[in-house]
């Protein structure tokens, strides 16, 4: 399904850039499965030229070799500030809408925190708190490699909610490495959703945890995530992460 209302904008823009995302549809998603997908929320045209990016290190602040640290294999880079508009736009429009289902979700889960409708007065708070570094990331993938199941946590402030984009081409660009939820309920065993994307789509998922609809009320379940093992190719992903790291 599409979250565009014409081809023409969908291949100069992308969905989320052009503002054409049903965030109905999205939070429905969430609440259901714990993970929802914009199909071609990136145009091709932006999937590649993020993906070339990968290697202008001056774009980035750090960059990280996940085998090195127990993480799986692959690496990834964070970008530096300032980002790049691409990316800077990206955050701050889904942002707004995200910022609802998650105060939403903060009142099911009895959480007094609530989160401001601008990305602007949220990094405001994270960098009144110490958390300083930028997040938004580019993983990139080779043959072999893997994501450990994982929760990106950088700090005391974490906004509950994320975004990978796919900046390559299933099938022709590489084969395997497909995005892994799991979810860990309470005295239950651990449910597990593997998400299916194209170039260009995005998926949004809980950072660290979700609230479900159970018998008795509202519960609290656990999520991560990871990157299953690549068999061939190039995999480069697009991580949108809304709060900043200490």
């Amino acid at each position: 399904m599409s979250d565009f209302d014409a081809p023409a904008a969908r291949e100069a823009q992308g969905g989320v850039a052009a503002g054409r995302v049903d965030w109905t549809r999205i939070g429905a998603d969430l609440d259901a499965y714990g993970c929802a997908v914009v199909r071609a929320a990136l145009a091709p045209a932006q999937c590649a030229a993020l993906a070339a990016g990968y290697a202008d290190a001056a774009q980035f602040r750090s960059r990280v070799l996940m085998e090195r640290h127990g993480f799986g294999k692959g690496e990834y880079q964070y970008y530096a500030y300032p980002l790049p508009p691409l990316v800077a736009q990206l955050r701050e429009r889904m942002y707004g809408p995200l910022a609802a289902i998650a105060n939403r979700w903060q009142a099911a889960l009895g959480i007094d925190t609530r989160f401001p409708e601008r990305h602007a007065d949220y990094l405001a708070r994270c960098h009144a708190a110490g958390q300083l570094r930028p997040t938004p990331l580019l993983l990139q993938y080779g043959a072999g490699d893997y994501n450990c199941l994982h929760q990106d946590l950088y700090g005391e402030h974490v906004f509950p909610l994320q975004a990978a984009f796919l900046l390559s081409r299933p099938g022709q660009d590489f084969e395997g490495g497909e995005f892994v939820l799991t979810e860990q309920r309470p005295r239950m065993q651990s449910r597990v959703e593997v998400v299916a994307l194209g170039q260009g789509d995005a998926v949004i998922f809980p950072v660290a945890q979700r609230p479900v609809n159970g018998t008795r009320g509202v519960y609290r379940v656990n999520m991560r995530h990871g990157v299953s093992r690549l068999r061939s190719g190039t995999r480069h992903t697009l991580g949108i992460i809304f709060h900043d790291a200490q």
